[in-house]
């Protein structure tokens, strides 16, 4: 039973609702929190920790990389426990908060214990944590509108995404200085704050948000029926090859940034370290988003009919083209030319593209083809593909890995591997995207073909 204090339905208003600025508030921390963490994780992993007698055990380079998508992956596992605990059992915002003091303990865990058992727990929790409320927050917000100022849900939405990169971009920027300058305690101390303040932000606009209560078991029926099957079935084999997009993306904080470690890394007047050049893509994300909204798109259009599922194609090729270049930056440092980390920026803007192409598109079209009632769940899956792309990363590192700490596939090689498998992948996606037949579901409206 909801509190009956709580909105339960949104209040007739022709203004933003009074929910939206602590939701808005909450991303933004929680979003600092993760990226902070996240992309310190491989360079923490090979130089910073220690044993249970305080003395330096770092990973190499192949095991660090694996944990590093391990994490990932299992960030993008949880999701699907945390729609179903939100829509049958508990409603959205008992679900974000329990599962954010749970994302708060494994924070301080990490900060608190350097060793490898420290390392586990804390990304065990962080990972629970984090997955289990990603799909309640952003369905979150559309829970806060009504019939009167559903005009303004483009403008909340469009906060919110700010607020998720504005969060990233400085965290990106300022941890590696932590870690750097303070060691890791710091380091991941002060995301561990954020998340406590970004907890403290959420649980003080309970009275102000609108609570939807869970569906329960009538959840559970519209669920498992033939139309659902079918939906879910059709969306899992184009998932399959977004899985192969997120397996490549997700190395741009870990794979990318070993590289860069070994890079000449003065930049813009500064000497920059290895993990700051991440920060680029949610620049370069915002500036991407209005150019092929408004420019490259309409081009591509005029000669060539451009469907969600061609630009999910095309962002899956570019995106291993991507990788080329890394293959052509490992080669050359093989042969012992220094090269300037700026040689990964052309990198970095492929990667955006694709993200761009792939990951926004793929989302919108998750939404427009999920039932009324799977909403949650459908993105909750297109999650799932975000996390077997990382497992399937973590696997290749696992199997390349030698008993002597050598690895069977290294340098260009590793990653000219993962270009071929995406721009392959694309080439297959083509013939299966022909032979699929959409069918959108809109709200109020029965399914239109």
């Amino acid at each position: 039973m909801a509190d009956p204090k709580y909105l339960t339905a949104p209040l007739k208003m022709n203004t933003m609702p009074p929910g939206i600025p602590y939701i808005i508030g909450n991303e933004a921390a929680e979003r600092f929190c993760f990226y902070g963490l996240r992309a310190i994780l491989v360079v923490y992993m090979t130089q910073y920790l220690r044993n249970r007698a305080g003395a330096l055990a770092p990973m190499n380079e192949n095991e660090a990389n694996g944990w590093y998508h391990v994490f990932v992956g299992s960030n993008y596992f949880f999701p699907m426990m945390g729609a179903f605990l939100a829509d049958v059992f508990w409603g959205k915002f008992k679900t974000v908060f329990w599962l954010s003091l749970v994302y708060c303990i494994g924070c301080i865990a990490l900060a608190g214990d350097d060793t490898r058992l420290g390392l586990m727990l804390g990304l065990g929790l962080i990972a629970l944590g984090a997955g289990g409320i990603k799909p309640c927050v952003s369905s979150n917000v559309g829970d806060q509108f009504g019939a009167t100022n559903r005009h303004l849900v483009s403008r909340a939405f469009g906060w919110f995404y700010f607020a998720v990169n504005f969060g990233s971009f400085f965290s990106i920027s300022l941890t590696p200085v932590l870690l750097d300058k303070f060691g890791p305690r710091v380091a991941f101390g002060v995301p561990a704050a954020l998340m406590l303040l970004a907890t403290v932000v959420f649980w003080s606009g309970r009275y102000k948000f609108v609570h939807v209560p869970p569906k329960g078991k009538s959840f559970i029926d519209a669920t498992f029926n033939r139309e659902t099957f079918s939906a879910l079935g059709r969306l899992a084999i184009l998932f399959a090859f977004v899985a192969v997009f997120w397996s490549l993306w997700d190395q741009s904080g870990g794979e990318w940034v070993l590289q860069a470690e070994k890079m000449e890394r003065h930049m813009f007047g500064f000497e920059l370290l290895s993990s700051q050049l991440q920060a680029v893509n949610a620049i370069m994300i915002l500036a991407f988003i209005p150019l092929f909204q408004y420019v490259i798109y309409p081009l591509l259009n005029s000669v060539w009919k451009l469907t969600p599922l061609r630009k999910i194609g095309l962002g899956i090729f570019t995106i291993g083209v991507s990788f080329l270049i890394s293959a052509w930056i490992e080669t050359k440092l093989n042969g012992g030319v220094k090269l300037n980390i700026g040689w990964q920026l052309p990198a970095y803007a492929l990667l955006s593209a694709g993200e761009v192409m792939t990951s926004i598109t793929a989302l919108e079209f998750a939404y427009t083809q999920a039932p009324k009632h799977l909403k949650a769940v459908v993105q909750a899956l297109y999650l799932l593909s975000v996390s077997a792309g990382n497992f399937f990363t973590a696997f290749v590192h696992y199997f390349i890995a030698n008993p002597d700490g050598t690895v069977k596939l290294q340098g260009a090689a590793y990653y000219n591997f993962f270009a071929l498998l995406s721009m392959g992948a694309a080439i297959v996606f083509c013939f299966v995207a022909i032979r699929y037949k959409e069918v959108n579901y809109l709200q109020d409206d029965a399914p239109a073909v």
